[in-house]
C-alpha cells in the first residue's frame, strides 16, 4: 500500500476570477506534481524521494508561489522557504530566507543528510548550498511579471492573493476579491510503511525581507512520524507557527486516539481559528488514509492512493 497528497495553497479562489484556460493550467500542474511522486512510490521508491520529486515540480511552475514564480518581498526580491521531514527517524532539514537556491527543497533536504543542523538560513543556508556544490541562480529566476505585478498592486494598498497571480485571473479588476497564502507541499507513505512531508513556498508578496513563515518551522507548517502522520500545511504562517499546527494533529493522533480526519478538523476549525486564522493542511497516516481539508474557499490539491484513488481539485 502507498498514497501521496500534494496542495498548491490554500484562500479565496472565487470561480468568476479564474479564467477557465488558468483553471486548466493549475490542474496540469497539480497532475504533474501529483503523478510525478506517485510514480516513485510506484515503483516502491521511498516516501521521502516522492515528496522531494512531487514538490520539486511545483517549485519550477511558475503557477504556484514557491521557487520560479514566487511572492516578492516589499524590495522585489524573492525569498524562499522550505522543510522536509523523514518519518523513519524523525529527522528533519529546512531552510529560510534563501534567494539563490533553484530548489529549495533539494537544500533542505541536503541540511537533513549532510550537516548536524536542521534550519539554516540566508547566507549561512546559500554557503552550506556552495559548499554541496549546488549551482546558484540569479535572484531574477524567480521573479516574473505576474508576481512583479502583484508586488506593485499590493504597494498601492490593493488586496492580492499569493495563490493566484494576476495573470491567472479572468479580469485584474477581479483582485480585489481574491486572497490566499500560497505554499506548495507534499506527504507520502511507501510499502515499507514509511512516513515523510515536505512544504516550500514564497511567503507573503511585499513581506518585509527576512520574514519567515510556518513551511521551514518544524512541528508548525511540517511534521512527520512513521506510525502516526506526515502533514503539510498552507496558510497564514503566523498562525500556523502559534497553533504548532502540524505536530498539534499528530499528537492529538497519537495520544489521544483522534482519527486523522478528526485531528485535522480540531485544528483547522477550532484552534486555529480561535486564533484569527485559516488555510489547509494535508494529511496521510500509518494506514495509508488520505485528509485534505481547508477552511477557506479553495485549496489547489491532490491524492493518489494505490487502492485507484486520483483525485485533483480546487474548490
Amino acid at each position: 500500500m502507498h498514497a501521496i497528497a500534494i496542495h498548491g495553497g490554500a484562500g479565496t479562489v472565487p470561480r468568476a476570477t479564474l479564467s477557465a484556460e488558468h483553471e486548466a493550467r493549475f490542474r496540469s500542474g497539480l497532475a504533474a506534481a501529483l503523478d510525478t511522486g506517485f510514480a516513485v512510490l510506484q515503483g516502491r521508491g521511498c516516501s521521502l524521494d516522492a515528496v522531494v520529486a512531487a514538490v520539486r515540480v511545483l517549485e519550477d511552475d511558475a503557477l504556484f508561489n514557491a521557487g520560479h514564480g514566487a511572492a516578492l518581498t516589499r524590495d522585489g526580491a524573492a525569498e524562499l522557504d522550505a522543510a522536509i521531514m523523514d518519518g523513519r527517524e524523525m529527522r528533519a532539514g529546512a531552510v529560510a530566507s534563501v534567494r539563490h537556491v533553484k530548489n529549495p527543497i533539494d537544500l533542505a533536504r541536503r541540511v537533513m543528510e549532510k550537516s548536524r543542523h536542521v534550519l539554516l538560513v540566508g547566507s549561512g543556508a546559500e554557503e552550506f548550498a556552495l559548499e554541496e556544490s549546488f549551482a546558484l541562480v540569479p535572484n531574477r529566476y524567480f521573479r516574473t511579471g505576474e508576481r512583479v505585478e502583484q508586488l506593485e498592486f499590493a504597494q498601492r494598498g490593493q488586496r492580492v492573493s499569493e495563490l493566484v497571480p494576476p495573470g491567472s485571473q479572468g479580469t485584474v479588476g477581479g483582485m480585489g476579491t481574491v486572497g490566499g497564502m500560497g505554499t506548495v507541499g507534499a506527504v507520502a507513505l511507501d510499502v515499507e510503511g514509511n512516513l515523510a512531508a515536505a512544504t516550500s513556498t514564497g511567503g507573503m508578496t511585499n513581506k518585509r525581507p527576512g520574514r519567515v513563515g510556518d513551511s521551514p518551522i518544524i512541528g508548525a507548517g511540517t511534521y512527520a512520524k512513521n506510525g502516526v502522520c506526515a502533514v503539510s500545511a498552507t496558510g497564514h504562517g503566523e498562525y500556523f507557527i502559534r497553533a504548532v499546527a502540524a505536530h498539534h494533529v499528530c499528537s492529538a493522533v497519537e495520544y489521544r486516539g483522534l482519527t486523522l480526519a478528526q485531528a485535522v478538523h480540531e485544528l483547522l476549525h477550532d484552534k486555529l481559528r480561535r486564533l484569527g486564522g485559516d488555510g489547509g493542511l494535508i494529511a496521510v497516516d500509518a494506514s495509508g488514509q488520505l485528509v485534505l481539508e481547508f477552511t477557506t474557499e479553495g485549496m489547489f490539491r491532490g491524492a493518489r492512493h494505490s487502492d485507484g484513488r486520483r483525485e485533483i481539485a480546487i474548490y
